[in-house]
Parts: C-alpha cells; sequence; structure tokens
C-alpha cells in the first residue's frame, strides 16, 4: 500500500486504475477549462470592439467610442480572451483579467437589493473571474505556449 495524494491509503487494484485515468484527464480538462474561457471570453470582446453578433444594442449605448470604458475592456477581453485560449503569458494576463471581471461585477450588477449573482445578472462576470483566478494560480497547462516556449514539461500545478 502506498500513499497518494491526499495521504490516503491504496487498498485495490481499481483504485490505482482510477488514479492514472484521472491523472490522464487533468491535463485534457485543464485545457479545455483554459481555451473554452478564452474563446468565450475573446467573443465577448469581439461583440464590444469588432461588433460581432450585432455587437452593443443601440439602447446601451452602441459602439463604444475609443478609450471609453467599455471599448478598453473590450479590447481587454478580446486580446486577453486570445492570449488565454493559446495559452500564452496565462498568469499575467489571468490576474488582470480576473481583476476586470471582479470590477465589472461590483460596478455593473452588484446592487444591496440584488446580492445574489442569479438576481442581478452577474453569474458570467463571478465565473471568468474565478476561471481566471484559477488559472492565474495554476498557469496555462501542458498544453499550452507558455510551455512550449519553456521547453519543459512541467508537473500539474506549476505549468
Amino acid at each position: 500500500m502506498t500513499p497518494n495524494t491526499f495521504g490516503l491509503r491504496k487498498n485495490s487494484t481499481f483504485e490505482v486504475n482510477q488514479d492514472m485515468k484521472t491523472e490522464k484527464l487533468v491535463p485534457i480538462t485543464h485545457f479545455l477549462l483554459r481555451a473554452v474561457s478564452g474563446l468565450l471570453f475573446m467573443l465577448h470582446g469581439g461583440q464590444k470592439i469588432f461588433d460581432w453578433f450585432g455587437g452593443i444594442p443601440a439602447e446601451f449605448g452602441g459602439h463604444p467610442a475609443a478609450w471609453s470604458q467599455t471599448w478598453v475592456g473590450g479590447v481587454l477581453e478580446f486580446y486577453g480572451g486570445l492570449l488565454i485560449m493559446i495559452g500564452l503569458c496565462t498568469r499575467p494576463v489571468a490576474f488582470v483579467l480576473s481583476g476586470m471581471m471582479a470590477v465589472a461585477y461590483f460596478q455593473f450588477h452588484f446592487k444591496s437589493e440584488l446580492f445574489w449573482p442569479m438576481q442581478n445578472g452577474g453569474e458570467p462576470a463571478v465565473l471568468f473571474c474565478f476561471i481566471f483566478l484559477f488559472l492565474c494560480a495554476y498557469g496555462s497547462g501542458k498544453w499550452s505556449f507558455d510551455e512550449l516556449f519553456r521547453g519543459r514539461k512541467a508537473p500539474i500545478g506549476e505549468g
């Protein structure tokens, strides 16, 4: 019997085989979380600065003026999402984007009478904030440009 990551003893072949399967899934799921989150975030930015998917409706201000808060947010969303998606400069970009989404939540969604994100429409902002915080802490993972440029395989949690 050998201890596993959590200090527990392995008693059976089944437990060992399950851990091996899980270890193979970690880099795949890490990649999928990073790539899909980056893509979705990039699409939000494209909507703001390139008018993708109809752009911002006129009743919400229409296309933002250059250097306005909405335009800067769109630029960060588009290019930051692209960098997150491909896994380049993941930790610093994720740190900035996590903070941006925290500000977005408190500035545009949070109201004292509508405390919970499901009441004030802030679920995407909260989810992006914490996904990016996770990526800031854990890095881009094995399947990324960060790893390619690093030229070595980092252990899980150090990418």
